[in-house]
This record gives structure tokens, C-alpha cells and sequence, in this order.
């Protein structure tokens, strides 16, 4: 007795895929910047100090004068002396005058121009104390600052992209396979034949 059979053999197809990866590189360029700092504008003025030193009483006490002082000096001398000369001459009129009194005004008058002078004596200073006189200006100054404004340019930059496309690659490493056959087996007492 024979009993057909269908052998199917078959291989499946393998597929390989190659891949390139894409790569991108972005560079960015420093901004150029550019700072300008003006200088700021400084204005100073001073006055100065003024220092006076009057010491016309310190030479006056020396009895040393200036030309004009001497003059105004002499000047007021001799006004005291006429007016000292004048009241003594009445006073010795007045004097002249009561004689018939009885009083010895020509004695008393020539004794009084004849009399030693009493002279007082103490102690003094020459120049006397506080005769230098100083008188002190204390100077000024005025600042004056004028800040400038800061310049600051700033030119960007564009980033530089490159770009290079990925790939991929597709190819058949293994065919796919069918394969059919027709097999009879038969019987032969000892087991079963193929015949093809």
C-alpha cells in the first residue's frame, strides 16, 4: 500500500540593513564686542590761601617808621607840643595876673622850667605782646566731575551648522526558500519505503 505525502521545505529570507549615523556640528563664534570708556571730565580750581602779617605796631614800638608814619608821627608831636605850649602860656598869664596878691609867680614860673622831670620806670617789652598781627584766608578748592557714558558695540555672530545626512543601505543576505516534494511511501512488511 502507498500513502503520498507533501514535503515542504522552505528558508526564510534574511535582510541586513546598514545604517550611517548623521552627524551635525554647530560652531558658534564669539560676539565681537567692542568697549569705549570715554575719560570723564574733572574741573579743579583753587584758591589759594592768603596769609596777612601786619607788624607796623611791632616797628612802631622800636620807634621805627614807615616815611609817611614818621610824618604823621612828627605831626602829632609837634600839634601836642603847640598845644601844650599854649595852655601853658595862659596858665602862666593867669599866674602873671594875681601877682598883687602877694603870690611869687615869677619864682613858681622859673622853678617849674627848671625842675627836674620825674621819670616812671617799670618793666616793658619791645616789641609789646600781640603787636604782630595775623590774620589767615583759608584757600578753596571746587571739584567738578563730569562722567562720560560707556560706548559698548556689539556685532553677533551667526553659529556656523554643518550637516550631513545619515544613510541607510538595505540588502538581502539570505534568498528566501521553498522547496515541495511529492513522496509515496510504501509497505513492505518491514517497514516503509520512500519513492519520490
Amino acid at each position: 500500500m502507498q500513502l503520498p505525502q507533501i514535503r515542504i521545505e522552505s528558508q526564510q529570507a534574511i535582510l541586513g540593513i546598514r545604517t550611517k549615523n548623521a552627524t551635525q556640528e554647530i560652531k558658534q563664534p564669539h560676539a565681537d564686542v567692542q568697549i569705549i570708556q570715554p575719560k570723564a571730565e574733572l574741573s579743579i580750581e583753587t584758591k589759594k590761601g592768603q596769609l596777612t602779617i601786619d607788624q607796623t605796631k611791632a616797628w612802631e614800638d622800636m620807634k621805627l617808621y614807615s616815611p609817611l608814619r614818621s610824618i604823621e608821627v612828627s605831626a602829632q608831636k609837634g600839634k601836642q607840643a603847640w598845644l601844650e605850649g599854649i595852655a601853658r602860656r595862659a596858665q602862666e598869664g593867669e599866674q602873671l595876673m594875681k601877682i598883687e596878691n602877694g603870690t611869687n609867680a615869677i619864682t613858681d614860673i622859673a622853678y617849674q622850667k627848671v625842675k627836674p622831670e620825674t621819670l616812671n620806670f617799670n618793666i616793658g617789652w619791645i616789641p609789646s605782646h600781640f603787636s604782630v598781627k595775623i590774620h589767615y584766608e583759608p584757600g578753596d578748592v571746587e571739584i567738578q566731575a563730569q562722567p562720560r557714558k560707556t560706548e559698548i558695540n556689539v556685532t553677533p555672530q551667526k553659529p556656523i551648522i554643518s550637516y550631513t545626512s545619515g544613510d541607510v543601505t538595505y540588502h538581502l543576505e539570505q534568498r528566501p526558500e521553498l522547496n515541495i516534494e511529492f513522496v509515496n511511501l510504501k509497505h513492505t512488511g518491514k517497514g516503509f519505503e520512500t519513492t519520490i
